[in-house]
């Protein structure tokens, strides 16, 4: 039974219930998700698979992705190596199951066509803008809002607002290790993480200014937008010269900005009427937008790399059907959708 990844199943299916009777104690309610009941060997879309356990489990395995190296790099400092694979091993175990499973039992899920396939459908469905009538299938944008459909309640809004609050942990427990800060543990040194923060959100309004509402002005936006980039880099190379900043303080700060920027992106969702009616909501709606796309890249990127090999996906065939092989069954024909028995 280990042999067909048969704990890696019962890990992801624990996740998927707990996720669920968590929402269900926060926010009530609940609703059928259509499975299709399609043929067992049928190749589900890398955006279909995202759709479906993003929020359920992809968010929860990189955020104990990034709470294994936080803690690997800044609270880990006795045993080795070993001694911390030791101690960290079932958390990576179920980090990646999370991330990965309904990747490794997707039939043809390592075959390199379809692999290119699903990356095209994926960037279409995520760059396609929404609209009256477009469902979460084929748009974004809809299926991001079918997905704050059940954030309802004023209570439930303050629950998902108190839970979001354990994102900013991260930043505040980073910066502080910083070699730019020393010994100051100054509560001014979390102020400003929080002024450099805003700073990377007004550069990120910069390059994604609507080029609809500057049709007019492409050349000034280009100008700006160009300049912003030159003074953002110079600014980062001057600090890293002159000042204690260390390259990689620079990659600490990515780590500790990148929750934050979730935990916010969180309450603006939990409090997307109030959002609207101040009109950010379209800022908030890119952030989320970037934020789906990184994940899906840093979940995508593994999959391409061992679609590169094509004995991966016949090993992958031969683990899930390993039944129907004994039998004596041509899972080849079936799985590229011919019938052995036209000739008959």
């Amino acid at each position: 039974m280990q042999l067909q990844l048969c704990t890696v199943f019962f890990t992801f299916s624990l996740g998927t219930r707990a996720h669920y009777f968590g929402r269900t104690i926060l926010h009530g309610g609940a609703r059928y998700q259509a499975t299709g009941r399609g043929f067992v060997v049928r190749h589900i879309k890398f955006a279909e698979n995202y759709r479906l356990y993003s929020r359920s489990h992809f968010v929860k395995g990189l955020e104990i992705v990034l709470l294994l190296v936080v803690y690997f790099a800044y609270g880990y400092h006795d045993g080795g190596t070993f001694s911390y694979i030791l101690l960290s091993v079932s958390s990576w175990f179920m980090a990646l199951s999370w991330l990965f499973a309904p990747y490794m039992f997707n039939p043809s899920g390592f075959e390199w066509q379809k692999t290119v396939e699903d990356f095209r459908d994926w960037t279409n469905w995520l760059l396609y803008r929404g609209g009256i009538g477009v469902k979460g299938q084929e748009s974004w944008e809809a299926w991001w809002d079918e997905e704050l459909a059940h954030i309802r309640t004023f209570s439930g809004r303050v629950m998902e607002t108190i839970l979001s609050l354990r994102f900013f942990i991260f930043q505040y427990g980073i910066v502080y290790k910083l070699h730019l800060q020393g010994s100051n543990t100054s509560l001014s040194v979390y102020g400003f993480s929080w002024v450099v923060l805003a700073v990377l959100i007004l550069l990120f309004k910069v390059f994604t200014f609507s080029q609809k509402i500057s049709v007019n002005f492409q050349l000034l936006l280009r100008f700006v937008q160009g300049l912003s980039f030159l003074l953002a880099l110079a600014g980062l190379i001057i600090a890293i010269v002159l000042t204690d900043l260390s390259v990689p303080d620079v990659f600490a700060s990515i780590l500790a900005f990148l929750p934050t920027g979730w935990g916010i992106l969180s309450i603006a969702a939990a409090w997307k009427p109030l959002v609207k009616r101040i009109g950010l909501w379209k800022s908030i709606r890119s952030i989320g937008r970037l934020y789906d796309a990184g994940m899906g890249m840093l979940i995508f990127l593994p999959i391409a790399f061992v679609s590169w090999f094509p004995f991966i996906s016949t090993f992958q065939t031969r683990l899930m059907f390993n039944q129907a092989f004994s039998r004596g069954l041509e899972i080849s024909l079936i799985l590229a959708g011919n019938n052995p028995n036209t000739g008959l």
